[in-house]
């Protein structure tokens, strides 16, 4: 499939696709692996209009007349991957003006052609988190994606009820955001001033209440404490950069006491606090190392973190906070996980719909149900087999990846083409390289 090439080309692209799913699509003989309900050894996956219309054992599931068939006779079907942290798109967030910086919105930086996207395609990543750095107390507004084909981040954008970009609110504590002023120096001012920050946007909001739609009595438009009143009114989940046990505890020591909900994020220490993180309610999204360096609050991290977690009761999920981690290896994080003691089921659950539920997004993806988006990735084999590889991504129906694909396949296994969506010319003669 050609991608990110020429504008007009995509444009014919998309139509085609949009008129593709004007047929059922029904994908036959794979074992699928649905994270809600029992694997099916023979099954059958309906899709239609971009969603779910049916999903079970060969002979007992109905297979629309006309609908087009696909064969995955051998493979695996997995619901498409949940990314919770993630950096592609080549954004840009705040700057050194402030450690505080909620006003930040950073879809409104995003390259949908930015050929990470696409990388994570290769991975089975079908919707992701995409947040700002950490080097900020608060590093502004998060925007869910779905890893759609698209020329501009309109075509990739999650929307609320209210036509508003879904996201959160991306926070940090540790070392990120203690600097040089007007940066903290401390951890203990780092959480002085978020607190305060905090109390700005209850006395913000409680204006905005009590003016009860009089525009002569409403406080004049604050663009840092409108994201940050949504934080409080529970409409946007913080995701919380933070390593250290001490930092992890403060993190909920502080949404106990404003009451808003948090997504723990890295959680390098988990394993030592990790009865207090279940007791307190919170999800945790952590990153999966397995090699040495990186900063030093992460010293102690392990890849049992996942088990921790699970045998403690709280929603464990993943991430790749890529670039820290390629995208296209996030299956690679769960298998490790439970290499060091995390349940296969637990594990898989946390590259789906744990992330869904994080995001919020659980009636759309994470599980193969009928009704949600027809998000789903075919394998080799087993998901968590080193020898399995993914083959292709399916959003909403359209697929948009196919290892069998020259230009595709090179977005999956690397070389010198594979980043440069910006030059085309290049893209294209790796690409016949490749062929020949």
């Amino acid at each position: 499939m050609l991608r990110i090439v020429l504008l007009t080309a995509l444009a014919v692209l998309m139509t085609g696709t949009a008129a593709g799913q004007e047929s059922p699509q029904a994908f036959t003989g794979a074992r699928i692996i649905p994270i809600e309900g029992d694997e099916i050894a023979d099954g059958v996956l309906v899709v239609h209009q971009g969603r779910i219309s049916a999903v079970g054992p060969a002979g007992s599931t109905d297979i629309p007349e006309g609908a087009r068939r696909h064969d995955l006779s051998g493979k695996v079907i997995l619901p498409g991957l949940v990314d919770t942290h993630s950096h592609i798109g080549q954004f840009e967030g705040g700057d050194a003006s402030a450690p505080l910086q909620p006003d930040i919105r950073v879809w409104e930086t995003i390259n949908a052609r930015d050929s990470r996207i696409q990388k994570a395609q290769a991975g089975g990543i079908t919707t992701a988190n995409i947040m700002p750095g950490s080097g900020h107390l608060l590093s502004g507004q998060t925007v869910y994606i779905k890893l759609r084909d698209g020329s501009i981040v309109d075509d990739l954008l999650i929307h609320r009820s209210d036509g508003s970009p879904a996201g959160g609110m991306k926070m940090a504590n540790g070392t990120n955001s203690r600097r040089n002023p007007p940066f903290p120096g401390t951890r203990a001012k780092s959480a002085a001033l978020v607190r305060e920050q905090f109390v700005k946007a209850q006395e913000y909001r409680d204006k905005i209440r009590q003016a009860e739609g009089d525009p002569e009595k409403m406080p004049p438009r604050d663009l840092r404490m409108e994201g940050l009143v949504e934080v409080l009114e529970g409409k946007r989940v913080v995701h919380h950069h933070t390593h250290r046990h001490d930092d992890i505890l403060t993190v909920l020591r502080l949404s106990k006491e404003f009451g808003f909900r948090v997504v723990l994020q890295h959680v390098s220490d988990a394993w030592i606090v990790a009865d207090e993180i279940a007791a307190a309610g919170v999800a945790s999204s952590i990153i999966v190392i397995d090699s040495p360096g990186g900063k030093i609050e992460a010293k102690d991290i392990t890849l049992s973190n996942g088990a921790a977690l699970e045998q403690a009761g709280a929603l464990v999920g993943f991430h790749t906070d890529d670039g820290i981690t390629d995208s296209r290896l996030f299956l690679r994080s769960a298998a490790l996980a439970v290499r060091a003691g995390m349940s296969r089921q637990g594990a898989l659950y946390g590259l789906t719909m744990a992330g869904a539920r994080m995001l919020d997004l659980q009636d759309r993806v994470g599980t193969l149900e009928v009704g949600k988006d027809a998000d789903f990735v075919v394998l080799s084999g087993d998901p968590l087999s080193i020898y399995s590889q993914l083959l292709q991504t399916w959003v909403e129906g359209v697929q948009v990846f196919d290892r069998d694909d020259p230009q595709d396949r090179i977005y999956a296994v690397g070389g010198y083409g594979a980043s440069h969506d910006q030059a085309p010319e290049v893209f294209q003669l790796q690409v016949e390289a490749t062929n020949q």
